[in-house]
C-alpha cells in the first residue's frame, strides 16, 4: 500500500530524534558546516477538521549544511506532494503566516509556474531558492529574508520568497534581481512582489504588484 504524505513526514520526525553513536565515526566525519541561521521546515496538508493554522506542521529544524541535505534527501520532492499541500522553510522562530510579527510588514516575490513546469522546473527552482536562503546569497540583504513557501496546486504551482520589510525598496529589488539570476528566468519574463497587507484585503483574484523585476 502506498505511504501517505503524513506517514512519510512522521518518519522524518522519528529519524530526526534517533540517537547516533558518535564514537563509531572518526573525528573528521563529525565536522559539520554551520549555517548563519537555524531554519525550520513546515508541512501543510489540508484537513477539513482543522483550521489552516492547525494544519501547519513544524517538522524539524537544522543549522548545518549537512543536516539540510539529510533532511532534503529524506522527504518527498515538491513535485510529488498532493494537490493543495505546501512546504515552507523559514528562519527559526518565524511562522509561515502573514500575521507573524516578522512577516506582517513584509511581502513576497511570487513565482507562478505553468502546469507543465511541475515536471521541468518546480523542484529545481525550490531547491535553488532554499540554497540561496541558507547560503545567505542575497548580496548583503539576506537578513531581510524570512523564508519561502511552495504551493502545489491544480491550476499551477507557486513559490513565494518572503521578506521582512516591503518598504525597503533597495533590499526588495536586490533580492528579486538575485532570484531571477539564480533561477535563470529570462529578462523578458517579469516576476512581481506582493505586499502581504495587500493580499489580505484584495478584491477579486489579482493582487497588484508593488515591485516588478
Amino acid at each position: 500500500m502506498a505511504t501517505s504524505n503524513t506517514e512519510e513526514i512522521e518518519e522524518v520526525e522519528r529519524n530526526d530524534q534517533d540517537v547516533v553513536n558518535f564514537d563509531e565515526f572518526p573525528p573528521e566525519v563529525l565536522i559539520k558546516h554551520p549555517l548563519q541561521h537555524t531554519w525550520t521546515l513546515w508541512y501543510y496538508e489540508p484537513d477539513r477538521n482543522k483550521t489552516w493554522e492547525e494544519s501547519q506542521r513544524k517538522i524539524t529544524s537544522f543549522d548545518t549544511a549537512e543536516d539540510f541535505w539529510s533532511l532534503y534527501n529524506h522527504i518527498k520532492a515538491a513535485s510529488d506532494l498532493r494537490q493543495g499541500c505546501d512546504y515552507s522553510m523559514f528562519k527559526q522562530g518565524i511562522r509561515p503566516m502573514w500575521e507573524d510579527d516578522a512577516n506582517k510588514c513584509g511581502g513576497r516575490w511570487l513565482i507562478n509556474l505553468e502546469k507543465k513546469q511541475r515536471n521541468t522546473d518546480l523542484d529545481n527552482f525550490w531547491l535553488e531558492i532554499l540554497l540561496c536562503m541558507i547560503g545567505e546569497a542575497f548580496n548583503g540583504y539576506s537578513d531581510d529574508i524570512c523564508g519561502a513557501v511552495v504551493n502545489v496546486r491544480t491550476k499551477g504551482d507557486k513559490i513565494g520568497v518572503w521578506t521582512a520589510n516591503a518598504n525597503n525598496e533597495n533590499s526588495v529589488m536586490e533580492i528579486g534581481r538575485k532570484l531571477k539570476e539564480r533561477l535563470k528566468i529570462a529578462s523578458k519574463v517579469p516576476i512581481g512582489y506582493q505586499i502581504h497587507k495587500d493580499v489580505m484585503v484584495k478584491v477579486g483574484s489579482q493582487t497588484k504588484n508593488a515591485y516588478v523585476v
